[in-house]
């Protein structure tokens, strides 16, 4: 698990990066939550995406967004937030060029983060929304979402309740084309407090089953 760093629009960024098993390796981003309250790229839910794609023999990118860890720049209310990771895509695909897939995983500020990248990168096949919080920040941009992926969430979420979760995967699965899977994990708070390898299971049924799907001709 080589330490990184690479450019983004505000300088350094630091990242943590497992290469592919094969040269055309599928590969994957992991978004970190809110870095103001603590969120970066250790954190353990981020940590636990990340060896989930690694596993799988994905090329497998986590990092700190700016003026987080070693990462310069200053937080820049997810705006800039996103650059980092576009600036954090580019440099995957850069120095994996034969990659077959994309994808994107996020944990609440990153899944916003993440959704947002989705929609500026027609290449991505799939993500993994883990607690986005609708109730904080505008999901508005999704229209339409242009990949099937994974949202899921606690029914014990104070952060990002189940309502308003609810809310953003019943505009979404109104849209045509894509598939968006929910799933609620019994008990889990916003940090998945007894309930992290629960969550990261269910992760890695979803991207196991959708890979298949994809493999088989089964589209986004």
């Amino acid at each position: 698990m080589p330490e990184v760093i690479f450019n983004g629009p505000e300088g350094r960024l630091e990242g943590r990066y497992q290469p592919g098993k094969e040269p055309n390796a599928p590969i994957a981003i992991v978004l970190h939550p809110h870095p103001q309250f603590g969120g970066t790229m250790n954190n353990q839910i981020v940590y636990n995406l990340f060896y989930m794609f690694a596993e799988r023999g994905f090329a497998v990118l986590r990092f700190n967004s700016r003026g987080v860890g070693r990462s310069q720049g200053m937080f820049d209310h997810g705006i800039g937030e996103l650059s980092d990771a576009a600036a954090a895509l580019d440099w995957l695909q850069v120095i994996n060029r034969e990659s077959r897939g994309c994808w994107i995983a996020g944990f609440s500020f990153g899944a916003w983060i993440g959704m947002q990248l989705l929609m500026r990168r027609p290449e991505v096949e799939g993500f993994i929304s883990v607690s986005p919080p609708e109730n904080l920040y505008d999901f508005s941009f999704l229209a339409p979402c242009p990949s099937s992926g994974l949202i899921i969430h606690g029914d014990k979420d104070r952060v990002a309740p189940p309502t308003s979760v609810q809310k953003l995967v019943d505009k979404l699965k109104t849209q045509k084309g894509i598939t968006i899977e929910q799933q609620i994990v019994e008990g889990a708070n916003h940090f998945y407090e007894g309930k992290i390898d629960e969550l990261t299971t269910r992760c890695a049924d979803y991207l196991d089953r959708r890979r298949q799907e994809i493999a088989a001709g089964g589209g986004r």
